[in-house]
């Protein structure tokens, strides 16, 4: 079965010239909004980090891109996110309650599945908010999920007004339910299958606390134990009509505390990652309790372009099947 689908008389709404200034349009407006709505400011971000620093992204367990850096003669690699970067920065910034960052976060996940929605290339917004005590919080969280997807609906409507061949505009109302929940209401489907079915039904849905195995056993999704506390987190979740699917835009959460990482290393068997500075720093309270994710780019331009294939919005390699499911059909960057 081919891992690439373009839908049956699927021709994108914009020429390729239009889409590249589209494509500038949408980071332009989009970081504007998110900027106003979190009051964030923009800040560098590296490419790589040390190996040693275990400051990284884990993900899954996927393994990162490593090279050696011959002045040093030590090892780097290229970051998988910039999950644990970003609250390190704010320590160091001196940023204060109610104030935030944002960057633009470039990696390659080398072992990522080539398909309509996934690239070795990732590019998104990282961003990360100090938020006090008292806002570690559901409440708190569904309060800043809906600033994100404000700023998505006024760039869909920017977009909009710029090209009037597109029809789609990103719903502004989120639903939201816990990944339980949603277990329940769909019970004899996969993970993928339900996000699916809800995004489809509500167009947006914010699916929370993802992490530890639900009910049936398994959790909703893997999730590294160190960055979201997984009792205050989630994914954006958006419905994509043009290749009738779900399309998850941000994974974010309110960050662990000292219990929450203890606990949750505890359950990986992985205490000790209290070795490295930025888990020892949580372990001490050193760190700003924070709120924090990230938001793809490509992807919130697919969905806003109403394009068929990631491939279309950003520039990256493909394989053979790839190229023959798009040959004719579509035009990759």
């Amino acid at each position: 079965m081919n891992k690439t689908k373009i839908p049956k008389n699927y021709k994108s709404k914009l020429t390729l010239y239009e889409t590249q200034t589209a494509i500038g349009f949408i980071k332009n407006t989009f970081q504007k909004y998110l900027s106003t709505n979190l009051n964030l400011k923009r800040v560098s971000a590296p490419l790589f980090v040390l190996s040693k620093s275990g400051i990284n992204d884990g993900l899954s367990g996927e393994e990162p891109v490593k090279f050696m850096v011959c002045d040093l003669n030590e090892e780097a690699e290229i970051v998988h996110s910039l999950a644990k970067w970003k609250r390190m920065a704010l320590y160091n910034y001196d940023f204060h309650i109610g104030n935030g960052l944002y960057t633009d976060m470039n990696a390659i996940r080398k072992e990522e599945i080539l398909d309509n929605l996934h690239s070795i290339y990732v590019d998104q917004w990282d961003w990360e908010k100090v938020i006090s005590k008292g806002n570690r919080n559901i409440s708190y969280l569904k309060e800043v999920v809906n600033q994100i997807t404000n700023a998505i609906h006024l760039t869909s409507i920017a977009i909009n007004k710029k090209y009037k061949k597109i029809d789609y505009e990103a719903p502004n109302d989120v639903f939201f339910i816990d990944s339980e929940e949603l277990l329940k209401l769909y019970p004899n489907l996969t993970s993928e299958e339900r996000e699916y079915e809800i995004s489809k039904k509500h167009g947006v849905v914010f699916i929370l606390q993802i992490g530890y195995p639900l009910s049936n056993g398994n959790p909703h999704s893997l999730r590294a134990p160190d960055y979201d506390d997984w009792s205050l987190n989630g994914d954006l979740i958006y419905y994509h009509k043009t290749l009738d699917t779900h399309i998850e835009l941000s994974s974010m959460g309110i960050r662990v505390d000292n219990k929450s990482l203890i606990k949750q290393l505890t359950f990986q068997n992985r205490l000790d990652d209290l070795k490295y500075e930025y888990h020892s720093l949580i372990n001490d309270n050193r760190l700003p309790l924070t709120i924090g994710g990230g938001i793809g780019q490509s992807r919130l331009c697919m969905l806003l372009l109403e394009k068929a294939h990631i491939g279309e919005v950003q520039s990256s390699v493909w394989d053979n099947e790839t190229l023959e499911a798009t040959k004719g059909k579509i035009n990759l960057i």
